[in-house]
């Protein structure tokens, strides 16, 4: 039995926070907080207040603000000889690593948090950091790497009822499927963390898992309708929950429907849309994965055939820099559907 979800991010005189709290807000009240801890000489405060700072801003696509709040909050924690809050500064800029494409000092940073949750017996902390590390190995498409991990922590999730991490792990094993092809089970995983993120009112959770849904539904049975209304659900509470970078995924899988409806014209507003919005946040897989939609959508809409295939070529030579092996793959699938695979070999 799941309670109502949580957000462990907003401590110290910021835990009346909901996990629906607008940003905006959670911003505003954690700066004011910070400030008082800090006047206050008040270090393990300081440091547990600018955890929901550097969360906040880094969730509004603030980059240079969220490493600059985390850091702190690191500092503070360890003038206050704080283990557990120095973990979840880690955390946090872990997570920031991996959003900006710096997977390589994500797991550096990631497995420190680890480490020092355990040594501060902050269970939470620690199945947080190691999600994180999770969920990096899954974005660069090591599955067999982290396809074990995802499945201890759901069961060690569910163990413990907590209900926004159970619908993480459930998402994370969901896509690990759709992208191997097996749809079906990614759409009973897609659907069982919807339906437990909205009994536990965890309206971020919700609208990831619609965003799954959605995907599976266009891709598996072709019901564009259908998707472009979960994903209009999705959109709402991105919007009312200033969730930027769940924002701007959500309009690039919009993207994705319409193209896959043939709907080019349509796909290519949704993707301009989305890669405006990644790289205003500066978050370089958003930002790859939309300019390939563009790319495709473009050379359906008369492109030239050169200009796709440069196009695409680039692409693939910064995702394979990047490490990001899936989306690589799938610019190798765009490059076989314009018969441009023979070209980029040369």
């Amino acid at each position: 039995m799941y309670g109502k979800a949580f957000a462990p991010e907003y401590q110290g005189a910021l835990t009346t926070l909901s996990v629906n709290s607008s940003l905006v807000d959670v911003l505003a009240e954690g700066t004011e907080r910070l400030r008082e801890a800090e006047r206050a000489g008040l270090p393990g405060e300081a440091a547990r207040c600018g955890l929901a700072v550097a969360e906040a801003h880094r969730r509004l696509g603030h980059v240079r603000d969220a490493d600059r709040a985390w850091k702190a909050s690191y500092r503070a924690a360890r003038e206050a000889g704080d283990t557990a809050a120095m973990a979840w500064a880690l955390w946090s800029g872990g997570t920031l690593a991996r959003q900006r494409g710096a997977f390589p000092l994500a797991r550096r940073l990631l497995k420190l948090a680890a480490d020092l949750g355990e040594r501060g017996g902050d269970v939470v902390v620690r199945g947080y950091s190691l999600a994180g590390l999770a969920e990096t190995g899954r974005i660069q498409g090591d599955y067999a790497a982290v396809g074990r991990l995802h499945e201890q922590l759901l069961a060690e999730a569910r163990s413990r009822g907590e209900a926004r991490h159970t619908v993480w792990a459930l998402e994370g094993i969901a896509q690990m499927h759709r992208n191997t092809g097996d749809l079906d089970r990614a759409y009973a995983l897609f659907e069982e963390a919807a339906q437990i993120a909205g009994r536990a009112d965890d309206r971020r959770g919700y609208a990831w898992a619609l965003r799954g849904l959605a995907d599976v539904l266009s891709v598996r049975d072709g019901a564009t309708a259908r998707a472009l209304e979960l994903l209009a659900e999705a959109e709402a509470t991105c919007r009312e929950m200033n969730l930027s970078s769940a924002l701007a995924y959500n309009h690039k899988m919009q993207g994705n429907v319409l193209y896959r409806a043939g709907r080019h014209a349509e796909a290519r507003d949704r993707y301009e849309l989305a890669l405006a919005e990644f790289r205003t946040m500066s978050e370089p897989r958003g930002e790859a994965l939309s300019r390939l939609g563009l790319a495709k959508s473009l050379a359906h809409l008369g492109r030239d055939r050169a200009e796709t295939a440069a196009e695409l070529a680039e692409l693939a030579r910064t995702l394979e820099r990047s490490g990001l092996r899936h989306a690589r793959e799938t610019v190798a699938r765009a490059q076989r559907e314009f018969g441009l695979d023979a070209e980029a070999a040369r």
